[in-house]
């Protein structure tokens, strides 16, 4: 069988350096260097898993080369003095004990030194920075988020605008910087000019307005890459890989970079001996949502047509990022629009990405559902996370090894939690009996991935992995004692989901007013026929079912489409609840077409979301839609909703329908029930037994099959 992935397994060339494949793990700030920028045994594991699943090369990124200044994190690691070097060889040698090759990506956060910000120390710069807008998203942000906010503390906002000897001790400090990454056994240098960081923000006609030799004209502005650059290249000698990272344009900036300089800027960074050209690109943020066009995006492919531009000017090898789908970078590096594929999200999720496309097992990957829980923690001053793999971060005390002794277990919930744990638990060996009360596997993650449909993704894989020999899978199954007598496990997991009751509120019993689970079950086909025959008119009933909805319940991406046509909402949708799953489907009607209004009688919407997540859907609510806090609904009426504001005032809202999404709590009923059943051990998992929607369920769900 031909593998359709074939081109990012080729070998591949960056200078002296030669890489097995064409995958390179996207430099990212993982902000595991404790307080001292050390980098100790968490941040080695988490590296050496990558390149343990087949990376070809692994950028760490990002090292502080004036440690503990000039940094954006308080855990970032440091490479500004030798005492850095013994930690940062051990990466280098657990990398390279896999067959991989290491690069490390060294920086000056400049005015994005946001820990220098948070400490009150001089944040140094080109020149002042321009007023910055606050984006309204920032509203969104809890005062338990806030706290540990990232930049935030007493003190006022200080710049250093450099001066001719700041300018050559940030030279020397790149250059010493290099010097001591190739003593510590790295392959290559990444030299970031990009983001805004330190040479980005000489670079940028934006930000830079000085008026001297390093400012105005674009000579002027790139005079610092130049010169940091030639001194980085005496420093490792011409044999040794080294390259940029280069924004092909700064979004959202008026005035800021632009292609055509960036170009510019690309074929000077290979006239003065750089060996590629790693393409990026960054927003200001005008609004929250900026964050997601770059530098992290949500659109796939996102920087595709800028790197095949830069490929077409440059004689050097060209890096891509920008959540590309595997599918088109395999595409893209065969038709030689870039020669390398920067992942970074995709291996937090799959370490053993690389891995499974070698064995043509694309299918088998575990996706990223593009929820920004990992930067997210970047924010509030924490390691990065995954919300779909319990081990990133925790690669030593979260392995996954062979039981001592294989048991039988029971998990009744056919759901994310129940998934993760009958995955993990046979992948130990143990005997797993997987019962789910419906016809099919999902539980709440089928409608979430209709709200939003990168969770369908993980859905399919976690329905993949049930096909494993040691499990056995029984739909349309209810636990009894009868069912306990005849399997006989030896532990018991629950993980049937929370109840959602609906809130007192009057008129909330019509029948143009869903609960949330009302909705989730007609549109996955869970006992659908009850909900219509309850909710819809005899009409809207052969609508439903001419819709065939009811024959597509095992595909979410049918679904999506399907709800485009027809969905048993009216024009004029009002949504009672602003956590996530309000949230997300407010975002889902809006692409719809609906009219939305949001009401909430808190202060903080979507708090459940990880805040990158929160910003783009709340951004994308507040300009398509309406959100309103802290409004308390009073009554429900046939063609209204009657709440008042925080002042107290009365206000009427016209809908045709009604969704409930308030109510959430943990359900422990079914785990009782159960319990007064057999002598059996049971334990719960997932949202019946503490609500943490996806990532909650994933997690505990990893936990659960590691502690059998």
């Amino acid at each position: 069988m031909s593998n359709p992935h074939a081109s990012l397994l080729q070998p591949g060339r960056i200078g002296t350096m030669e890489l097995k494949n064409r995958i390179v793990m996207a430099p990212m700030g993982e902000n595991y260097g404790g307080l001292d920028g050390i980098c100790g045994e968490r941040a080695q594991a988490y590296y050496e898993a990558r390149a343990r699943g087949g990376t070809g090369l692994v950028i760490m990124g990002t090292a502080a080369i004036s440690w503990p200044t000039g940094t954006s994190e308080p855990h970032q690691l440091g490479i500004s003095s030798d005492d850095f070097i013994p930690g940062l060889a051990e990466v280098t040698r657990r990398v390279h004990a896999h067959g991989g090759k290491v690069a490390i990506q060294i920086n000056h956060s400049g005015k994005v030194a946001a820990n220098d910000r948070s400490h009150g120390r001089e944040m140094w710069v080109s020149s002042i920075p321009p007023d910055a807008p606050v984006p309204e998203a920032m509203s969104t942000i809890t005062p338990k988020e806030f706290s540990t906010f990232v930049g935030v503390g007493p003190h006022p906002d200080r710049y250093r605008v450099m001066d001719r000897a700041d300018i050559a001790q940030m030279i020397e400090w790149f250059g010493a910087a290099a010097m001591r990454a190739r003593q510590a056994g790295f392959d290559a240098v990444e030299v970031h000019c990009a983001h805004n960081y330190m040479i980005a923000n000489f670079l940028s006609p934006y930000f830079n307005s000085r008026s001297d030799e390093y400012g105005g004209s674009y000579e002027n502005r790139s005079r610092l890459l130049r010169e940091v650059l030639t001194e980085v290249r005496k420093r490792v000698g011409p044999d040794f890989p080294v390259w940029v990272r280069l924004d092909a344009e700064e979004m959202h900036t008026p005035g800021g970079i632009a292609m055509d300089e960036a170009l510019k800027t690309a074929r000077l960074c290979e006239e003065l001996g750089m060996d590629a050209i790693s393409v990026s690109a960054y927003a200001r943020l005008p609004t929250g949502s900026a964050f997601t066009d770059a530098p992290i995006p949500q659109k796939p492919n996102a920087y595709r047509e800028f790197a095949a531009r830069f490929k077409r000017t440059v004689n050097i090898p060209v890096i891509s990022a920008g959540r590309w789908e595997l599918d088109d970078a395999a595409k893209a590096i065969g038709n030689n629009e870039i020669d390398f594929v920067a992942i970074g999200r995709k291996l937090l999720a799959e370490p053993e990405l690389a891995n499974k496309l070698h064995a043509n097992a694309a299918q088998d990957v575990r996706p990223c559902i593009y929820c920004y829980a990992c930067v997210s923690e970047i924010f509030i001053n924490k390691g990065i996370k995954c919300a779909v793999n319990a081990q990133t971060g925790h690669e030593t005390t979260k392995a996954i090894t062979f039981a001592e002794k294989p048991r039988h277990v029971l998990i009744v919930g056919g759901g994310p939690s129940g998934m993760e744990a009958a995955r993990v638990a046979a992948l130990r060996g143990h005997r797993v009996t997987l019962a789910e009360r419906s016809d099919r596997l999902g539980g709440t993650l089928f409608f979430a991935a209709l709200a939003y449909p990168e969770n369908g993704r993980l859905l399919d894989y976690l329905v993949r992995q049930m096909q494993h020999p040691q499990i056995e899978v029984r739909l349309n199954t209810t636990v009894d004692t009868g069912l306990l007598a005849k399997l006989q496990p030896d532990e018991i997991l629950v993980g049937t989901g929370a109840r959602r009751a609906a809130p007192a509120i009057p008129g909330a019993d019509q029948s143009h007013v869903w609960s949330g689970d009302e909705l989730r079950r007609l549109m996955t086909g869970d006992r659908a026929d009850e909900i219509a025959r309850a909710k819809l008119s005899l009409a809207e009933r052969a609508l439903f079912k001419a819709g065939g909805m009811l024959k597509v319940t095992d595909s979410t991406a049918a679904i999506q489409n399907l709800s485009k046509l027809w969905m048993p909402l009216g024009k004029r949708v009002t949504i009672i609840g602003a956590g996530l799953v309000g949230l997300e489907l407010a975002e889902f009607l809006l692409e719809r077409g609906r009219e939305v209004t949001v009401l909430d009688p808190g202060t903080y919407p979507g708090s459940e979301l990880p805040i990158v997540r929160r910003w783009r859907v709340y951004d994308a609510i507040k300009a398509h839609g309406k959100l309103m806090m802290q409004a308390t609904v009073t009554e429900i009426n046939r063609k209204e909703v009657i709440w008042t504001d925080k002042s107290g005032e009365q206000c009427r809202t016209p809908a045709d329908s009604v969704v409930l999404a308030l109510g959430a709590e943990a359900d422990s009923s079914v785990a009782e029930l159960i319990q007064s059943l057999t002598q059996t051990p049971v334990r719960r998992i997932g949202d019946c037994n503490d609500l943490g929607y996806i990532e909650g369920a994933m997690h505990s769900g990893h936990a659960a099959g590691l502690g059998i």
